[in-house]
């Protein structure tokens, strides 16, 4: 799901601002002359000195949506949206007359305070929100304008184009750093600090992750898109919490520096500092006719919404940090015909793998309407539903899905069953990557 993180970078903006419930008023210009000293509390709390000032401006409602477009349009095409959307339709994240595009922009109106804009360091205020309101936002975007200054951030979000999971992972950095300084300074006001107490942290994790009610599109939005956008504010908040807790003011670099390789880093801060993570499993091919659109990774964070979205939080919770690695590759017959989604997973064991390919079946069945089931085994079961035939294989410790297939399509090369091999492979990538410091 590159493509959806693309989206959410191209614009950025304030999320948790609604934790604030702020009122309709017209933006008081004065907050800007809080710019300076602003910046030199974060420099204080971070050791991040200010490099140059930040320009400014108020930006009203109505030109928000087609400052989004603009960017959108310069980032992303529309066959690129194309292939998203049909993505995420055929992983089974969200209904078949999704439009990212229209839905992301409608989001972001709802939700947004302020934002930094990356290309033209500067940073924008929405002239529609109360005085409290505006000075949290401007802490939070003053915090990524300062980052911006030492670490570049639309570079630092680009080295992860390659791998969607990875690319989500660094946005936690981006907006849990913001936040926790966001938070820092509102706690700082009150005679409190984040270094020595843990339950602000987690309150407000808990309240940029409730529902108010106040934000219809974002309560009407399937469960994927909604955590994807909460994400890099509730779980980044807390990630940067318990490497601020074991690193101190280094830990404002370090994040930057060497970033969480993966949501599972994010999610279990534990281990970014000791990664368990295993490359991601080779998938089968299919011959027939079929060019190549798309291919990326599934991490923690994507098994863990499927688990929650088909299963229940409770499943999610208990099985998907068994997750080890995640990949899948989007077909397309050349001639326009039909489509074929592969993906594979690797799993911490053989019983995590069972219960994961276990629980594909209810996937399939949810995401289709028809869905019949012509060969079973332990390891493996076969049908036909809405796209087309289908195989679901459980190989040691991996579990594969091909998704799609018609008349004279052909799997080919499925891979050798998972465990020893891939652990190798993993212990010889560690011993070679640097650990964080």
């Amino acid at each position: 799901m590159r493509l959806f993180r693309r989206l959410l970078v191209a614009a950025l903006l304030l999320l948790a601002s609604g934790l604030a419930h702020g009122q309709d008023t017209t933006a008081d210009n004065s907050v800007f002359r809080q710019i300076d000293s602003i910046l030199a509390q974060l420099s204080e709390i971070t050791g991040l000195e200010m490099r140059r000032r930040v320009d400014y401006a108020v930006i009203a409602p109505a030109e928000l949506k087609q400052f989004l477009k603009k960017r959108i349009r310069e980032e992303i095409d529309a066959e690129q949206i194309r292939i998203e959307e049909l993505l995420l339709e055929k992983l089974g994240f969200v209904p078949k007359d999704f439009h990212l595009e229209e839905t992301t922009l409608a989001l972001y109106e709802e939700q947004a305070a302020a934002f930094y804009d990356f290309r033209q360091k500067k940073l924008f205020l929405l002239d529609s929100s109360d005085g409290p309101m505006q000075r949290s936002v401007l802490v939070h975007e003053l915090a990524h304008a300062l980052a911006d200054q030492h670490f570049h951030l639309e570079r630092f979000i680009g080295k992860a184009s390659k791998n969607d999971d990875a690319a989500l992972a660094r946005m936690a950095v981006m907006e849990g750093q913001a936040t926790w300084l966001m938070t820092e300074f509102m706690a700082r006001r009150m005679g409190e600090s984040l270094a020595d107490s843990r339950e602000l942290v987690d309150m407000m994790s808990r309240l940029a992750g409730a529902p108010t009610g106040q934000f219809p599109v974002l309560d009407k939005a399937p469960l994927y898109v909604r955590q994807s956008l909460l994400f890099p504010y509730t779980s980044g908040l807390e990630f940067q919490q318990a490497v601020f807790e074991k690193l101190g003011r280094k830990s404002f670099t370090q994040v930057f520096r060497r970033p969480p390789r993966s949501t599972r880093q994010v999610l279990h801060p534990e281990k970014y500092f000791h990664p368990d993570e295993l490359p991601p499993p080779r998938l089968p091919r299919i011959s027939g006719g079929f060019q190549k659109s798309a291919e990326g990774t599934l991490g923690e964070f994507d098994f863990g919404v499927l688990l929650e979205q088909y299963g229940s939080e409770h499943l999610s919770r208990s099985l998907a940090p068994q997750w080890r690695a995640g990949r899948y590759r989007l077909w397309e017959k050349k001639d326009g015909g039909h489509v074929v989604l592969l993906h594979g997973s690797v799993w911490a064991t053989r019983e995590a793998a069972s219960r994961f390919f276990q629980f594909y079946r209810r996937v399939l069945a949810g995401k289709w309407d028809r869905l019949s089931l012509t060969a079973e085994s332990p390891s493996e079961y076969a049908g036909e539903g809405d796209d087309g035939r289908f195989v679901v294989r459980l190989l040691g410790t991996a579990v594969y899905a091909v998704e799609g297939l018609r008349s004279g399509d052909v799997i080919r090369k499925w891979p050798k069953p998972s465990g020893a091999a891939a652990r190798r492979r993993h212990l010889a990538l560690s011993a070679t990557t640097e650990r964080p410091r």
